[in-house]
């Protein structure tokens, strides 16, 4: 039994020091040949991420103002449609009557303007030219009289117009039309139906205006200095992949949003010649060009070392590793721009995890 024990024991001890041993003489060979990526040229975009939805701002929900029976729906869902054109109709003979009668006010009192006139004119004439038989005080009183009928008859005219405007007003609310041009989304309504009272706050025609789209999002408080109007986007769709859709920041809101502790702006960005496939209500995200450089030496974040203050990397020359202070530019994040210390195609050292002893990384950590 003490054999066995003993023998258990040794196996293990065996195995460990085989284990010590490979990874000694590993320790103590020759130092492996260090990775390096090459300094390029290229272009960098600081860009800031939105997200939010598609939104199609020109929408009108239409109803009738009055009371009454649908008799016709001259259009359906889907249809292009232009402005002013009459979408749908409601029975409306009595305000059509109405509309009549106030028409025909309208010409009785333009005659009676018209009348009055002809007999201010008449007792002008008779004034200047004076009649004999009778006097001049007479003559007067008449041309007066007749001018305060010609000024009544303009008054009633003014009134028929006004009523003929009242009349056509309620006519129009028995009548659908289009405020601008677009396409009926969604139709509550049919030919027969009685709208009553408190159907009038239904809304019987949808619209929407689908040459103008806009992307509603939130920008977040550490990037809303950065942004401002006009800035370029590029905005990908989570339904249309592979949908390319541009559009420029129209909007930023002075006021903030908190959700869930979180400080935001609201946020417009207009699309430019959306297409057909763009529907209202689309998940999107933008990214909003907020500074950009072209054909600049860029460097992996992942190979600066040193401080904020004073970056640095190691360059591999002649096979010997050299370090460099070098001043950064622009980042995106990933790559960062290379204002001096290198040149296009010197090649930088990846960093190890530890040099001597001190852990790397860290600045790019903070420079992404």
């Amino acid at each position: 039994m003490k054999k066995r024990r003993i023998l258990i024991i040794t196996i293990p001890l065996v195995c460990i020091g085989i284990v010590l041993g490979i990874a000694l003489t590993r320790g103590t060979g020759s130092q492996a040949t260090p990775t390096t990526v090459n300094v390029t040229r290229g272009d960098i975009v600081n860009t800031v991420l939105v997200d939010g939805h598609l939104e199609m701002p020109n929408k009108a929900y239409l109803s009738f103002d009055v009371t009454g029976t649908v008799t016709e729906v001259l259009v359906s869902e889907g249809d292009s449609v232009t402005k002013g054109q009459v979408l749908a109709r409601l029975d409306a003979q009595s305000l059509n009557s109405s509309v009549e009668v106030a028409e025909l006010q309208v010409k009785i009192a333009q005659e009676q303007v018209e009348a009055a006139q002809a007999q201010y004119e008449i007792a002008q004439i008779n004034l200047d030219k004076g009649v004999p038989a009778e006097s001049e005080d007479v003559l007067e009183q008449q041309v007066d009289i007749a001018e305060a009928n010609w000024e009544t008859a303009e008054l009633n005219l003014e009134t028929a117009n006004l009523n003929l405007d009242s009349a056509q007003l309620n006519l129009d609310k028995a009548v659908i039309v289009a405020p601008f041009d677009g396409i009926v989304a969604d139709i509550s309504i049919t030919e027969g139906e009685e709208i009553s009272t408190a159907a009038l706050a239904t809304p019987a025609i949808t619209m929407v205006d689908t040459s103008e789209i806009e992307m509603q999002g939130y920008i977040d408080e550490l990037d809303v200095a950065s942004v401002k109007l006009g800035q370029a986007a590029n905005i990908t769709l989570d339904a249309l992949p592979n949908e390319q859709v541009t559009g420029n920041v129209t909007f930023i809101s002075p006021i903030s949003t908190v959700q869930a502790g979180i400080v935001s702006y609201a946020t417009t960005i207009t699309l430019e010649n959306p297409s057909a496939e763009l529907q209202d209500g689309m998940s999107a995200t933008a990214e909003i060009v907020v500074e950009r450089r072209d054909n600049v030496l860029l460097i992996p974040n992942t190979v600066i070392q040193g401080t904020l203050e004073n970056p640095m990397v190691v360059v591999l020359v002649d096979k010997q590793e050299e370090e460099r202070e070098i001043t950064l530019g622009l980042s995106d994040g990933i790559n960062t721009e290379v204002l001096s210390g290198l040149e296009d195609g010197d090649r930088v050292v990846l960093p190890t995890t530890t040099t001597t002893g001190t852990q790397t990384g860290g600045l790019f950590g903070r420079l992404g």
